[in-house]
């Protein structure tokens, strides 16, 4: 049997899963996940690798709407992302709108209320042919298996997917279905990525997105959309090499003096709160005792700034 390796490109809005399916499959924190939308900005790529096959996920963006050049970033990435696919998957999330629509007869209409607009526009921008696509329908949790077989059979109609998934990604609940699906699908070819790398990203990466989790879980309101996280020092201890021991300085940004004084918090309570939270799973990602130093830091109005992006890494 030959080997099979190719890019398995992840879309769909906000907020519907993608992450906790990337980090379910590898079985690591590689991307990281909130309760709010738009917490993914960059093209995070995961691999797993066997004896039969490399998959190499590409977990992008959600696609929504919004005005700042940040935005207009975030969506621009994703579908960049979406032209080097050997497989694209969209994944819709139907919790919140099909119980009301469940005792209906499937037609144009109805699908129209259980879909968002976001996700009627990207299928009606696929077409049949070309790399290979599968619709993943997560959040099977939280609703009756039986109320998805309406979707089902309309996505069927479109003769636009190669397989359609229902999953939870939280749950694990037909993820060995999907990736038994992608690994049908991938085109043969030799390894791109050593068997033991995990991600494209850098080490600097990942301290930096595991501290911007962490404001996303804690803050409020416009808090989290107005914060990037810029690690300025990452340095292993080499005298205490048996000890281990990674020092990591880094620096979160907001757009307005009043989000610094949220972020520190009263008497520095929320700064410390994010730190140890972030500290603790960054230590249980590089297995190493972590030294984790992080400050604030006023850029005004960078997410609406062009150069306020690159400043922050966002090319």
């Amino acid at each position: 049997m030959e080997y099979k390796c190719g890019f398995v490109v992840l879309m769909g809005r906000t907020n519907v899963g993608k992450s906790t399916l990337m980090n379910n499959i590898l079985g690591e924190k590689v991307s990281i996940v909130s309760s709010k939308p738009q917490t993914t900005r960059n093209r995070i790529m995961g691999i797993l690798t066997d004896s039969k096959c490399q998959l190499i996920f590409v977990d992008t963006p959600g696609i929504h709407k919004g005005q700042k050049r940040l935005n207009k970033l975030m969506n621009k990435t994703a579908k960049d992302a979406a032209g080097d696919a050997d497989i694209f998957v969209l994944m819709i999330d139907l919790s919140k709108n099909i119980e009301n629509n469940i005792e209906k007869n499937i037609d144009n209409l109805i699908v129209d209320k259980l879909l968002h607009p976001i996700d009627l526009e990207i299928i009606n921008g696929l077409s049949k042919g070309g790399s290979p696509k599968i619709l993943v329908i997560n959040k099977m949790d939280r609703i009756k298996k039986s109320s998805i077989l309406p979707i089902i059979q309309w996505a069927n109609s479109l003769s636009i997917f190669d397989a359609i998934v229902p999953i939870s990604a939280l749950h694990g609940d037909g993820v060995p279905e999907f990736k038994s699906e992608i690994e049908k699908l991938l085109p043969e070819s030799p390894q791109l990525f050593p068997e033991t790398d995990l991600t494209d990203q850098t080490e600097r990466f990942i301290a930096g997105e595991f501290i911007r989790e962490k404001v996303f879980q804690l803050t409020k309101q416009e808090i989290p959309y107005s914060t990037a996280v810029v690690v300025e020092q990452f340095i292993e201890d080499l005298e205490h090499k048996e000890e281990g021991l990674l020092s990591i300085s880094a620096i979160i940004y907001v757009e307005k003096d009043s989000q610094k004084g949220i972020i520190i918090g009263k008497g520095g309570a929320m700064i410390k709160n994010i730190g140890t939270k972030a500290r603790k799973d960054l230590e249980a990602f590089f297995g190493i005792k972590i030294f984790l130093d992080v400050r604030v830091k006023v850029l005004k109005d960078w997410a609406r700034r062009e150069e306020g992006l690159k400043r922050l890494g966002y090319k």
